[in-house]
Formats: structure tokens, C-alpha cells, sequence
């Protein structure tokens, strides 16, 4: 088998055969197949080495599967345990001669303990081929759901009441796990939670319906709806059950909102979970938010070196109000952990109020506001301001009384950090204003007003050249001296199909420069504060978004979405 496994290695170029024969001999003295161990060892191109396998063996190669969007005599041929357990495919189902046969596709032709198992279990006779491991993982849960081998348990009793769902607290917290421990609501929650951290999800969403318990993930800012499988409305209390008991909610409670959090661990990383439930007509909605307890700094942001030398600037003035504008969803909070974290040295002490404290920061005094007790944003301002800060950071400005304080903090030489909901930077002014504070106490106390957006980037594995005319250049706006290659997003297996891999932040800074400071004291129009802008270097969101554009980063369409034509660079 080493001879038969090795060649086709050697016809795909590849570069370390020495390693490769190393993984089949410690897989033959395990007495197993090898497959799983030569694909995790990365040695080999696994597209390129798995259908050569395929042609010496003989079978027939899938690149695509052929899927229909009902496969019910599919799941019904093959179940979702034996399907999942096995990693077996249920492909089609032939006629020839009157005889149905079923069509079953593996990665791992030497399993001998699956082919057993189908041959067995599954009442048809089989016929085999073979496709890629990624590709065939994302066909078993398109075709049966997520946690489908789990929940098929469940649902034959084995594991269906409300005394499994409180597991220890090494069980709730640690989520990788990967044994063959009875089935339960604990491991089929866990499995949606795995699966939406392995597709790199946000957010999920358990929204129960008339007939249905949906879940959908928030992937580069899309909601995905997620295959799950059938009767899923029967496990629909177990479920919310479970996932408010991880949060520390009260199970009993369903008639009124509850937020709490989960901390999990999985693969070595702290993910901190932001649990908001919501009674609705059909039953309770359950909102999780992921967050990776990830490193912040100024540089991972990605911004435009013109951009960038201009922040840096701001975090080092001696006081000043720089705020971050933006709608919901939009990054603000990753920006100001980063300016956080740049600012963040011994001699220097910061204090946070947010709501609520979404990423902790070693060094950092992070206050949360609980309004149900008094803590709200002004009364937290107020006291922290007479605990000797250099630095404060407020979540939101949402009120005079907050923007007030803020202000004060400015005057009385305190950097402060804070977020507003705007548009775009310009329109941070007016916000200001229309909430009661004075004009000169703007212009006096602000720095700068910086509004951004997140537009998803193209995947390098699959991206497309495209032609974009001259004039169809300047229609859009594109400078004529951004000079780079436009792209379309195309679609493989390491983006879903979708073209896209993760987001990107772009941005427009409005400095308020003395020239602008005099301006907004004396309540000037917006067109003329605009003009002054842009004397002072000001460059609008979509043109920002043009060099990313023009870098291969993300696409026009991407930019239009989120900016305006207009020289103010907002929402549409």
C-alpha cells in the first residue's frame, strides 16, 4: 500500500516524500488507514494527489456534487449516522435493469471499517467513488444538517430531558471535543457552536419559526442560514434551554429579554460569547455573539499609510476628544481597542466605561455600565474622573448629559475616546449639536471625527481579473492616478463559493484643524466646513475605498455598498 500511496505524490511534484513515507509508516503501525494523516500532514496538494489516487484505483472522480436541494430518498438511503460517522456520501440513486443501486463517495478508500459498516446497514447495493475530503465534509452537512448524527440519537430517546442539558463546567466550557460519548442536547449544541467557529461566524442566530428551529450564522457580515436537520422543531426547548443555561440565565424565565455571557475554549482560544435572548410569538430567540479574545494593534487594521500617519498624530496629543462614527456592525469597537492598546503603557493609567466590556485589556480598567443599578455612562464618568486618569474611553455618546462630561474631560486635559452613530465623519458635528452641545464647545474640545465601514475582501485563491474602461473609471469616481488590477470575486472551496474571505475596515478622517475649529464655533454650513476638509487633506470613504479597490483587496461593488457618491462618503 506504501508504494500505491507514495506514487501519486511523486506525480503531483510532491516536494518531501521522506515526511510522506514517515506518516504511512506510523499509520501502518497503528494498523489504520492512512488517508486522514497524510492530508493533515500537508505534504501533499490534496485535490491534485486524491484524484490521481482515484485514476490508479479506478474509481470515478467527483469535482462537483451533485446535489439536489430535497434530497429525501438520499437521507433516507443513508442516514445521518452512518453517513457522518463513516464520512460516507450519499450521491444518487440508479436504476439499471430494475435494480436500485446507490452511489456512495468517500475520500478514504482503505477504510475498511466504512465500507463494512455501508455494506451492512444500507439496504442497496453500492457502488463507489471518490472526491475530496474538504469538498465532501461540506456536502454531509449541506445534505443532513448540522449535528445531524447527534440529534438522530437524541430523538431515539436516549437523551431527551431537561436533567442532561446541565453539564459540568469543563464540558460547557471546552467545545473541541471529538468523541463518541453518548448523544445529547450538551454535544448537539456544541456542534452548532464548533461548526459556526470553524466557518469563521460572528454571530448565530436560533430563531425559532411556525414549523421550524432556524439557525443562521453571520458570516463577513452575510446571515448564512445553516442546513439542520429534520424535526429540529422537536429539540427547540432543549436547545435554548441549554444554550441559557451556558449563559447563566434563568431557563424558567421566557417572558422577558435576558443577556448573559458564555467563556468557551476552543483549540487553545478563549472565545467570549455575548448571550441576548428575545420572547417571541413562536417561542424565545437566542443571539450569541463570538468574540476572540485576540491581540489588538494599530497595524492589523490595515489602514492607508495617509490615514494611518494621521492617527497615530491624534494618539499622541495630550488631550482631546477622537470620535468613531459608524453604524452598528461596523468595527468602531475593533478601532478603539486597537487605539487602546497602542496608548496602553505603565505610565500611563486608562479607564473604560462600555456596554458591555466586549474584549478585556491587560493594564486597562474596564468598567461595565449596569443601568438597572444606577451605572449608566455619566454617573460612571463622574466618578472616574476623579480617579486620576490620563486616558478615558466611552462606548457610546448617547446623550447631552455624557457628552457633556466628555467634553469636560477634554478641557481638563484627559484623551478621550468615544463612538457616535453618524453616517459619516461630517456628520459627527451636527450630531453633536442636535444633542444640545454648544458649537464652540465642539470646535474646543474634539480633534477629530473618524467614520468607517467593513466591506469583504476577495479571496486570493479564486479572484478574477476584470476590465473596468477609462470611462467607466471616471464615472465611478476612481482617480486617475490609483493604478492597480480590478478584480471579481469567483468562488472555491476555501471561500463557500462565495468569492469573498473575511473583512476589511476603510475609512475617512475629518481633522478639526484650526481653520475648521473656527468654522464649526460659528455653526457654518455643512458645504462650507466640507470645502475646508478637503483643503485640510480630507479624503471621502468611497475614495479610500478605491485604493482598496485598486490593491485587489475587496471589489466596486463592495465600496458602493456601504459609501455614497456624494463628497461626504456616507450611507446610501
Amino acid at each position: 500500500m506504501t508504494q500505491l500511496l507514495i506514487e501519486p505524490a511523486r506525480r503531483t511534484g510532491c516536494e518531501d516524500l521522506a515526511a510522506l513515507d514517515e506518516v504511512l509508516r506510523n499509520a501502518a503501525q497503528r494498523q489504520c488507514s492512512p488517508i486522514d494523516d497524510v492530508l493533515d500532514a500537508g505534504v501533499v496538494d490534496e485535490e491534485r494527489y486524491m484524484r490521481e489516487l482515484a485514476h490508479d484505483l479506478g474509481m470515478e472522480w467527483l469535482d462537483v456534487i451533485p446535489i439536489a436541494e430535497v434530497p429525501l430518498p438520499l437521507r433516507e438511503a443513508c442516514g445521518p449516522r452512518i453517513a457522518l460517522r463513516h464520512r460516507l456520501l450519499p450521491v444518487e440513486i440508479t436504476e439499471v435493469n430494475g435494480v436500485k443501486r446507490l452511489k456512495l463517495a468517500t475520500f478514504d478508500p482503505f477504510n475498511l471499517v466504512a465500507r463494512q459498516a455501508a455494506a451492512q446497514e444500507l439496504a442497496l447495493p453500492i457502488d463507489w467513488c471518490m472526491t475530496s475530503r474538504k469538498r465532501l465534509h461540506e456536502a454531509l452537512r449541506r445534505l443532513y444538517g448540522v449535528g445531524a448524527d447527534t440529534f438522530e440519537q437524541i430523538l431515539e430517546g436516549r437523551d431527551f430531558d431537561y436533567d442532561h442539558l446541565d453539564a459540568g463546567e469543563d464540558e460547557a466550557n471546552v467545545i473541541d471535543q471529538d468523541d463518541d460519548e453518548e448523544a445529547s442536547v450538551v454535544k448537539f449544541v456544541n456542534q452548532i457552536i464548533r461548526e459556526a467557529l470553524d466557518q469563521r461566524a460572528t454571530d448565530i442566530h436560533v430563531e425559532p419559526l411556525s414549523t421550524n428551529l432556524r439557525i443562521r450564522y453571520r458570516i463577513d457580515g452575510r446571515l448564512i442560514e445553516v442546513a439542520v436537520p429534520e424535526n429540529i422543531k422537536a429539540l427547540q426547548s432543549s436547545v435554548i434551554a441549554r444554550l441559557k443555561i451556558m449563559a447563566r440565565l434563568d431557563i424558567a424565565e421566557r417572558r422577558v429579554p435576558q443577556d448573559g455571557r458564555i467563556n468557551l475554549q476552543f483549540e487553545g482560544q478563549t472565545i467570549d460569547v455575548r448571550v441576548a435572548t428575545v420572547p417571541t410569538v413562536e417561542g424565545e430567540s437566542v443571539s450569541l455573539r463570538l468574540l476572540n479574545q485576540e491581540k489588538f494593534n494599530l497595524a492589523k487594521l490595515g489602514m492607508e499609510p495617509f490615514v494611518q500617519k494621521k492617527i497615530e498624530a491624534l494618539l499622541h496629543l495630550p488631550n482631546g476628544i477622537i470620535l468613531i462614527t459608524g453604524p452598528t456592525g461596523s468595527g468602531k469597537s475593533t478601532s478603539l481597542y486597537s487605539f487602546l492598546s497602542e496608548v496602553n503603557h505603565p505610565e500611563r493609567r486608562i479607564v473604560t466605561v462600555e456596554d458591555p466590556v466586549e474584549n478585556k485589556l491587560t493594564g486597562v480598567m474596564q468598567i461595565a455600565v449596569k443601568s438597572d443599578i444606577g451605572l449608566t455612562f455619566a454617573n460612571a464618568l463622574r466618578s472616574i474622573l476623579r480617579a486620576d486618569p490620563n486616558i478615558v474611553m466611552i462606548g457610546e455618546i448617547r446623550d447631552l448629559e455624557t457628552a457633556e462630561i466628555a467634553i469636560r474631560a477634554s478641557l481638563t486635559g484627559h484623551l478621550v475616546f468615544s463612538t457616535l452613530h453618524t453616517n459619516d465623519a461630517m456628520g459627527g458635528i451636527s450630531r453633536l449639536v442636535d444633542m444640545g452641545v454648544e458649537p464652540f464647545l465642539v470646535s474646543a474640545a474634539v480633534r477629530a471625527f473618524l467614520a468607517q465601514r467593513l466591506v469583504r475582501k476577495l479571496c486570493t485563491n479564486c479572484r478574477v481579473p476584470r476590465e473596468v474602461s477609462l470611462v467607466d473609471r471616471r464615472n465611478l469616481g476612481i482617480p486617475d492616478e490609483l493604478q492597480g488590477t480590478i478584480y471579481s470575486p469567483g468562488g472555491c472551496d476555501r471561500c463557500r463559493g462565495t468569492g469573498f474571505s473575511g473583512r476589511l475596515a476603510i475609512y475617512e478622517v475629518v481633522l478639526l484643524t484650526p481653520a475648521m475649529q473656527e468654522l464649526v464655533a460659528h455653526g457654518a454650513p455643512a458645504p462650507k466646513m466640507r470645502d475646508q476638509a478637503l483643503r485640510d487633506g480630507y479624503v471621502p470613504m468611497r475614495t479610500y475605498g478605491w485604493h482598496k479597490v485598486m490593491q485587489g483587496l475587496t471589489t466596486i461593488e463592495e465600496v458602493i455598498s456601504v459609501t455614497s457618491s456624494d463628497i461626504g462618503g456616507g450611507d446610501d
